[in-house]
């Protein structure tokens, strides 16, 4: 069996090498990544400038591949160039940070990378880590974040996925673990609203131009059962199954069009 690895924060992140750790015990790894930060960029594509691949040699002596775009560049290159027959699973992460809610879920990377995997029928889990160093969110490379709760979870995880593949109408699970667990389950939920309120900062260059820093504030109003609170408030392990096919009900929309 083999598993298809990739992330949004680069080929050299902690949390790329600690989901490699996570399922070495369970079948042949192969990690394809972008060289850089990649935080935010979606389910984008490059169609305008040529793509480059390096070889990068992992801490543990292992084979990695860096690609010069983004995430799905990266699942792109790592599906139909470097792999010779379809994965058995596709991991997208560990991402340093929480991916949640209905709002941004589609501006992450790591959504992305998993978008386009679970997009050819693979089995695709993605999964991030809660963290409060809000520093460290958008470096690239290695940092000190302990994702050794994360590796166990997604090893349990993985064993499943691996033996019974995913249930019907679902096309990826999107996972995150808290900074701080309770316990060792997993607890399946819904998407919340969103993650952050956006804030945007105007400053002025030294040439009195206006320019724009986009942020945000973290989103206070999720109700329970939702993936925002039972992992921030609860400190649950949240899983929530997703489908890439985002018709809406045919039917209302007959009668709304009166056909």
């Amino acid at each position: 069996m083999k598993a298809l690895i990739s992330n949004d924060d680069g080929v050299t992140a902690s949390g790329i090498f600690a989901a490699k750790k996570a399922v070495d015990d369970l079948c042949e790894t192969i990690i394809v990544a972008p060289e850089t930060q990649q935080s935010g960029i979606g389910h984008a594509l490059t169609l305008y400038e040529p793509l480059r691949v390096k070889e990068r040699i992992l801490k543990d002596g292992s084979l990695a591949y860096g690609v010069s775009g983004t995430p799905t560049d990266a699942v792109t290159i790592g599906l139909f160039q470097i792999l010779e027959e379809k994965p058995d699973l596709m991991i997208s992460g560990i991402n340093t940070g929480f991916n949640l809610g209905q709002a941004e879920l589609t501006t992450s990377g790591t959504i992305g990378a998993a978008i386009e995997a679970a997009s050819f029928g693979i089995p695709t889990i993605a999964v991030s880590q809660e963290v409060t160093k809000d520093e460290i969110k958008f470096e690239s490379g290695e940092n000190d974040v302990d994702f050794e709760f994360a590796q166990k979870m997604l090893n349990k995880l993985a064993k499943i996925v691996l033996k019974k593949g995913l249930p019907e109408g679902i096309d990826l699970l999107n996972v995150n673990i808290p900074e701080n667990p309770v316990d060792e389950e997993f607890e399946v939920v819904t998407l919340g609203k969103r993650m952050y309120v956006p804030v945007m900062e105007k400053r002025l260059d030294p040439r009195g131009q206006p320019y724009y820093w986009i942020g945000g504030e973290p989103y206070t109003s999720d109700k329970k059962g939702t993936d925002g609170y039972e992992l921030k408030v609860s400190q649950k392990t949240t899983i929530t199954p997703l489908k890439i096919d985002l018709t809406g009900d045919l039917d209302v929309l007959k009668d709304y069009l009166e056909i």
